[in-house]
């Protein structure tokens, strides 16, 4: 992943893809210790948002090494998991199902499932408006989608601690024990996260209904949820 500037359009890709093949060996590792697990409850309440009828058919969109799969799995749900990265999803460490594919041009049928859950991806995608696009693709009408990524404090010294953390202690934890240059580039890759309104406005063109944005865990983390409507 280039140090120098940020990458765009199949660059961007390309660039997201080798980054993840190449920290996935420690990415569970790296991450609960630079979270201090705090992730862990981010997606419980995540998956909570969604209200999910038994047995509900789920998408884990950017699912990683399947952190939402497995959680999915354990509530009764069937969770089928979806990442750009081939490595991320070797290094699961369970038997679960997955697909390589872009978000941005799911393998999933039309209307096939109940939901969809993302974490920690928005920012790594191409373009925001065809990823929501295909949320409302493949979500059943009536739907729900939750998508979480990180967040600024709005609380001033809150947020000044959350730099501290993100812009220093990150690199410098992720250099150690994995890739330097990926964990370099996780925290100015926030800058291509849209303002706030912005994406909720995305949401409602792509068709998406009543979508809503919350901070979660003192302003470190956005949990984003819409309804599939039933008109589209």
């Amino acid at each position: 992943m280039p140090t120098d500037r940020l990458p765009e359009g199949d660059e961007k890709r390309a660039a997201v893809r080798e980054m993840f093949d190449t920290i996935a060996p420690r990415y569970d590792l790296v991450n609960r210790l630079m979270t201090f697990r705090l992730d862990m409850g981010i997606r419980r309440r995540t998956l909570e948002s969604l209200n999910l009828a038994p047995r509900s058919i789920v998408l884990d969109l950017a699912c990683g090494t399947g952190d939402f799969v497995k959680a999915l799995e354990k509530r009764g749900h069937r969770a089928v998991g979806v990442d750009l990265s081939y490595g991320m999803m070797a290094n699961a460490g369970f038997d679960g199902r997955f697909i390589q594919g872009d978000l941005l041009s799911l393998p999933i049928a039309d209307q096939s499932v109940d939901a969809a859950v993302c974490g920690y991806a928005l920012r790594n995608l191409v373009a925001l408006p065809p990823f929501f696009t295909e949320l409302v693709r493949v979500v059943k009408p009536g739907g729900r989608i939750a998508l979480v990524d990180v967040s600024a404090p709005e609380q001033k010294v809150m947020r000044m601690g959350y730099d501290f953390h993100f812009n220093r202690v990150v690199p410098f934890i992720g250099g150690l024990l994995s890739d330097r240059s990926a964990y370099a580039y996780l925290p100015r890759s926030v800058s291509y996260l849209p303002p706030p309104e912005e994406i909720l406005q995305m949401m409602r063109d792509a068709g998406l209904a009543a979508p809503r944005r919350r901070q979660l865990t003192l302003g470190i983390a956005q949990l984003l949820t819409a309804d599939r409507t039933a008109a589209r």
